[in-house]
């Protein structure tokens, strides 16, 4: 069947993308090879939050006498992996039920992209279905949005038993005693957290100097200080090189600072990043551009090959859902204006200003410079940084730890970044993200009244310490 746009991928950059080409009138199919929704939405952001809150809820229980409160409870791991797999159904039921709603056809399969006898690029997609049957998709607008999987280290070959990636780290048959965690970006320190909470041994192994690398230094400080506190082991400036998975569980060689050491465990998550999508979908037939395993792109997601655009997770952006569900729209709307369905060009994407979540506890949430980042671009900083041991709020939840941090440009007031760590706070990074879209100053922000008690006056908390203003300090 011939479609004006078709999509390659379901995940929260594909399925966003074929429902936003629906509403501009576009007759649109997607292609998906497993599951609608993608990675984000059965094996990664949904289930994890799910597996998270399981976490959470032990926590609790674990502390109830501190709020008053005579409880005692086991965790039965079988039935929280089971709730997180029936959180994750529903929400891929809700992707099929937008599919038909905006009547979008949906064609099982891996898709391939086809070349004509000359080598050109022709605007098909040769999809092979799981018994082998083949069929042509046309599509005048190809978008790929193939996402990405858990990479794979020479030295970690996963088979998906004792050497784990997430998604096998989201359905184990039963608990393991024992885990070692190699990498401390979100899905380490979330899975960590996880099975830290049900009472498995966790050791998280980072090659890098601190855990959440990306993340400012004073946050990293902060949950390493929370973790340890917690039970988790941690080792910074190390290396797995080696693992024999010969015997019962695992034994992995760990390269440090300091030599050697054999770590043993019943089980090895690598958590070490992921890798993009991109192999076998017929993009060197077509020439369409890669470079360091993504596919490039301009502004607007066009490839170099006209008619074949990338987005999410197999693009060069960060690979969060969020970011491609906005580049989704921003390429079809783009689209759209090319082809006259939509009166404007789309704005490009200010990946400055992405908000990056971890849902560890505490919590992780930043966006914009931090205060290094923000001082090796040249600008002269002011900083606040407010506890949450001093918020009214965070005392009465019982959950006082960690703090909010703000970076202003001393010169003009301008709200450089904000980087939290503690209760609730991925749902108050938005305010900072509107702030510096909106251009907005110090000045503004302390003259709009925030709510008490919450967590998020904490933010005009930290940018009145950032100026000499402190009330609640």
């Amino acid at each position: 069947m011939a479609y004006e746009v078709v999509v390659l991928g379901s995940g929260p950059g594909g399925y966003v993308a074929a429902i936003r080409a629906a509403q501009l009138g576009f007759k649109t199919a997607i292609i998906e090879k497993e599951s609608l929704g993608g990675v984000c939405l059965n094996w990664g952001c949904i289930p994890t939050k799910a597996l998270l809150k399981s976490a959470q809820v032990m926590e609790d229980i674990k502390h109830a006498s501190g709020y008053g409160i005579e409880a005692t409870g086991t965790a039965n791991f079988e039935a929280v992996i089971k709730r997180s797999r029936g959180v994750a159904d529903k929400m891929s039921k809700g992707v099929q039920f937008l599919m038909k709603k905006n009547k979008i056809d949906v064609v099982m399969g891996f898709g391939k992209l086809s070349a004509g006898s000359d080598g050109k690029a022709k605007g098909q997609i040769e999809v092979t279905a799981a018994d082998g049957s083949k069929k042509i998709v046309e599509g005048k607008h190809i978008i790929i949005a193939t996402g990405g999987r858990s990479r794979e280290l020479p030295a970690l070959k996963q088979d998906g038993k004792k050497i784990i990636g997430y998604r096998e780290a989201m359905n184990l048959p039963s608990q393991p005693k024992s885990i070692i965690v190699v990498g401390s970006g979100a899905i380490g320190v979330e899975f960590g957290y996880f099975y830290n909470s049900m009472g498995t041994k966790v050791t998280i192994v980072e090659f890098l100097p601190r855990i959440v690398p990306v993340e400012d230094e004073e946050i990293s400080k902060e949950l390493e200080k929370n973790f340890k506190k917690n039970g988790i082991d941690i080792m910074v400036n190390s290396e797995v090189t080696a693992v024999d998975t010969t015997g019962e569980g695992v034994k992995a060689t760990v390269k440090t600072a300091t030599g050697e050491v054999v770590l043993e465990a019943a089980i090895l998550l690598s958590a070490v990043g992921y890798a993009a999508n991109i192999e076998g979908i017929g993009l060197e037939e077509l020439g369409i551009k890669t470079d360091k395993g993504r596919i490039m792109v301009d502004k607007y997601g066009q490839t170099n090959v006209p008619g074949f655009y990338a987005i999410g997770d197999c693009a060069p952006g960060q690979a969060l859902a969020h970011v491609a569900s906005k580049e989704a729209i921003i390429t079809v709307e783009n689209i759209g204006y090319n082809e006259k369905k939509y009166n404007h060009q789309p704005e490009a994407l200010d990946y400055n200003n992405v908000p990056g979540c971890t849902y560890c506890y505490p919590e992780i949430a930043s966006v914009g410079y931090t205060e290094k980042q923000a001082k090796e671009a040249g600008y002269e900083v002011k900083v606040g940084k407010f506890p949450l041991s001093a918020s009214g709020k965070a005392s009465a939840a019982g959950h006082t730890e960690g703090f909010v941090k703000v970076v202003f440009d001393a010169k003009y007031g301008e709200w450089l970044g904000t980087h939290m760590i503690g209760y609730n706070v991925t749902e108050i990074i938005i305010e900072t993200v509107l702030g510096r879209k909106l251009e907005t100053t110090y000045h503004e922000v302390l003259n709009s009244i925030h709510p008490h008690p919450t967590i998020s006056e904490s933010v005009k908390d930290a940018i009145e310490v950032a100026y000499g203003e402190a009330i609640h300090l």
